[in-house]
């Protein structure tokens, strides 16, 4: 049963603007008892399933004769058919031949379209953990409803569109809706939003096909199936609109006007014929041979055959070009506005650079794989823990063990299970030979504090092996170690030594890590900072890392560029089309980025 207007009036309220507990009471709900198993088949009743539903579809001989619906093929029809009346059968063959091939060029691409169409729908479905009456359940995502209480835990997909009610550290790749990398931080406390909100920074909803990289969360369901984010994309997808181009109209005004001038030029030769022949019939068949003499049957016919080796070309580079003329329009291009993650850029956040000891370490590769070298100051590579100089292995070490994420070997390609940034910190240890495999047995993880925004760090305290190669400092005898990893805003004031390069502890110079991160920072990259402290406590809190951090270093990461779209943007300037970036990201990065 279709939602009715006044239920989808409410599934698309301005929920971001409102307060969490409107959300409650229009479904309601209750935050910590959810909905009852009568409310819920209500509901369900009301709203319908939790899925997108898509127009039906043309039957499949339709769809192939809708091919012919184009205002090029009109000539080229009505040519054949003239030259069919005047037995010209070689000309009409060749002439229908053409719009036969055009035609099932057409369907092709169309039914590729709408298969890229139907595989959205099923990008949304996934399992949710629910709590009804109480109790913590787990439902198939179409069987949500609005009003349900979700619940988010790290590596959940977003099932339906939620208003958060409570998070901790709860941290969301939106990147299928927004094409940013980086995931997004939520707050289910923070003030209501405006009501123009970009969907970005609504920082306090979560929308269906997205996931949680990080934390937790819950939140009520507010808007399901076609009245999501993701449901208004598919909606958008599938409406059609009368294709209109620079080469369908300019196809109009030619074919108007030689409909007119042929016409013109017939009639004058029948009536000129009439005055000087005795029969009528004559004086006809010369005015039928002018006009279909007149009529350029190979215009169309070249036209439409080099329209459908574009789209072809087109189809091999993974293209879905849906309607034969739309493929001109990109020769008529002047300016291309692109996105810039995903787009112009891998979509893979990586570490490039690692400044520890006074020394910076390049590293090569790019994404998630694991395959790069990791460069010293002279340039030698450093590929085994045995090279590492002590400030970087523990600088990576760092990165490797303070970190909730996992990196997965999936359908031929490398996966971060987790926050995109935690994955590139797995991958630049993996280049140096640092392994989570070899780190566990030797330094076990016993204790961690979480992200969280107010501190703006991740702690992890781990044993200690005997011949660690750190300096215990004031503690001679310690047992555990404490890294953590945060911005360096965050990090820098909490540290007083910093590791040397030979493990050795040092004064640390925060102007001089400022100046490096400034510099990072210009070339686009995000940067982290790393510390560490010796201890023998068996548990770590907030009030153990406000002091007497040593400093480790800093890992600066980008989101590459695609290397072909270096090539694509000098071909499109090459040929006079100006390349304009769109992106969300800061200005220092998007800057670099276009450089």
């Amino acid at each position: 049963m279709p939602v009715s207007e006044s239920d989808l009036e409410v599934l698309s309220k301005a929920w971001h603007h409102l307060p969490a507990n409107i959300a409650l009471d229009s479904f309601a709900s209750d935050a910590e008892q959810g909905l009852t198993a009568a409310a819920v088949h209500q509901a369900k009743e009301k709203y319908g399933p939790n899925e997108l539903t898509q127009q039906a579809s043309r039957p499949l001989w339709m769809l192939f004769l809708l091919q012919f619906n184009q205002p090029l093929l009109y000539i080229l029809l009505a040519t054949g058919a003239v030259k069919a009346a005047l037995q010209d059968w070689v000309d009409a063959g060749v002439i229908w031949g053409v719009t036969v091939i055009n035609a099932i060029i057409g369907f092709i691409q169309e039914s590729k379209a709408e298969s890229a169409i139907a595989a959205l729908a099923s990008s949304v479905e996934t399992e949710a953990t629910v709590i009804r009456e109480g109790q913590k359940q787990r439902v198939a995502s179409p069987d949500l409803v609005p009003g349900d209480v979700v619940l988010l835990t790290s590596g959940d997909k977003v099932p339906a569109d939620l208003r958060l009610l409570h998070t901790k550290s709860l941290q969301v790749n939106e990147s299928a809706l927004t094409g940013e990398s980086v995931a997004v931080e939520k707050q289910a406390d923070i003030e209501p939003l405006p009501e123009d909100a970009p969907l970005g920074d609504r920082l306090n909803m979560a929308y269906a096909g997205s996931f949680a990289t990080f934390g937790q969360g819950r939140g009520v369901v507010v808007a399901t199936g076609n009245a999501t984010e993701t449901g208004r994309i598919s909606k958008l997808m599938q409406e059609h609109s009368a294709l209109v181009t620079p080469l369908t109209r300019k196809f109009d005004q030619l074919s108007r006007t030689l409909l007119y001038v042929i016409l013109a030029l017939a009639a004058f030769t029948f009536v000129a014929g009439q005055v000087h022949a005795d029969d009528w019939t004559e004086p006809f068949d010369a005015a039928v041979a002018l006009a279909v003499s007149a009529i350029p049957e190979g215009l169309p016919a070249v036209v439409t055959i080099t329209l459908a080796i574009g789209v072809g070309r087109m189809a091999s580079r993974n293209a879905i070009v849906r309607k034969l003329p739309a493929v001109e329009t990109l020769g008529s291009a002047t300016v291309i506005c692109s996105d810039k993650t995903g787009t112009l850029t891998e979509n893979q956040m990586t570490v490039q650079v690692v400044q520890a000891g006074g020394h910076h370490y390049a590293l090569t590769g790019e994404g998630y794989a694991p395959e790069g070298e990791l460069l010293g100051p002279e340039d030698e590579t450093l590929s085994t823990p045995t090279d590492l100089p002590v400030a970087l292995q523990h600088c990576l070490m760092a990165g490797l063990l303070c970190n909730d994420s996992q990196l997965e070997y999936k359908e031929r390609r490398w996966e971060v299970v987790g926050d995109p940034t935690e994955g590139a910190l797995i991958v630049s240890a993996k280049k140096a030979g640092l392994t989570l495999d070899q780190l566990a047995p030797d330094y076990p993880r016993q204790d961690s504090i979480p992200f969280e925004s107010e501190f703006q760090y991740m702690a992890t305290l781990h044993q200690l092996p005997a011949g660690a190669g750190l300096s215990s400092g004031a503690d001679s005898t310690p047992e555990r170690i404490i890294y953590v990893k945060g911005s360096v805003e965050a990090l820098l004031p909490r540290c007083a030594q910093t590791l040397a390069a030979d493990g050795q502890l040092v004064p640390l110079e925060a102007e001089k890590v400022h100046r490096e991160v400034e510099h990072f920072a210009s070339q686009g990259m995000r940067v982290l900072a790393f510390g560490c402290k010796l201890t023998s406590q068996a548990q770590v809190n907030h009030d153990d890392l406000k002091t007497d951090l040593v400093f480790l270093g800093l890992q600066g990461m980008i989101d590459p560029p695609r290397p072909d779209a270096v090539s694509a943007v000098q071909a499109c300037q090459t040929a006079g089309v100006q390349v304009k970036m769109i992106t969300g990201d800061h200005k220092t990065t998007a800057t670099a980025i276009a450089k």
